[in-house]
């Protein structure tokens, strides 16, 4: 099972995409559409309470045609995805979260659905592509033509790769990061992979919000040649700090 995921500017180029695959073949219950653009009916369906929590399933409901027109499917589910804010999951991430249990911690429901068939270390990608408004389709397949036609027509609708969508994210952070490095005499050219996935290694889901001590031993067993390191270490914290810096930057802004 392979999963090809597109990042689009905006959601018009996400439905797009998802309607040439299904013209190539690809059944709507192996496609799924993550934005943060929500239409008439997604707006219907937001809680007007305020008294959930962050975090949590907000709203699971079922429509009944005409989510899309591009016929992604008919399940949708509204939620408030951490590290990401609102977003909408049309096709089967918004069937699936159906089944999820009522309050249950929205990372636990997504990586046990949506977020299955993906690698860890790429969810923070895709929180970063649904925070600046941008719309993600992912594709389950089997197929391996249908793979590269997938990855054809996420080409054609202007999609951005998740690794293109990843080194921008970090060119987006470099200069600030190489200052902050530099200014106690390190040598960011040096140092700059181990600082970069020490960084990227605070934001996996099962790191988040514990120190570098707390996550060392996973840290050994999914970095052994890195996690020693002095730059590593740095990097790590620096991750730790840009999470804390968004949660803050959110919470001030009256956001999830």
């Amino acid at each position: 099972m392979a999963a090809v995921v597109g990042v689009f500017k905006a959601r018009v180029d996400a439905e797009h995409a998802v309607a040439e695959l299904r013209g190539i073949g690809i059944p709507s219950e192996r496609i799924n559409l993550l934005t943060p653009e929500a239409g008439e009916k997604e707006l219907a369906a937001v809680p007007q309470s305020q008294g959930e929590q962050p975090g949590m399933v907000k709203t699971l409901a079922a429509v009944t045609g005409g989510a899309l027109g591009a016929g992604v499917g008919e399940m949708i589910a509204t939620m408030i995805l951490p590290g990401a804010g609102f977003v909408i999951a049309l096709g089967l991430a918004g069937g699936a979260l159906l089944g999820a249990i009522g309050g249950e911690e929205i990372g636990r429901a997504a990586e046990n659905t949506i977020f299955a068939s993906l690698p860890e270390e790429e969810l923070f990608v895709y929180e970063d592509a649904l925070r600046r408004g941008r719309s993600v389709v992912l594709a389950t397949l089997e197929d391996d033509g249908l793979v590269q036609a997938a990855r054809g027509v996420f080409d054609h609708n202007g999609a951005e790769s998740v690794d293109r969508a990843r080194e921008m994210w970090w060119l987006g952070l470099r200069d600030v990061e190489k200052e902050h490095y530099q200014a106690v005499g390190r040598s960011f050219d040096e140092d700059e992979d181990y600082l970069r996935a020490g960084f990227e290694a605070a934001l996996l889901p099962g790191n988040r919000d514990k120190s570098y001590h707390q996550a060392r031993e996973s840290l050994r067993s999914r970095y052994p040649q890195m996690y020693d390191r002095e730059p590593f270490q740095h990097g790590y914290e620096r991750g730790q700090a840009y999470r804390r810096a968004i949660v803050k930057s959110r919470s001030a802004a009256g956001k999830p």
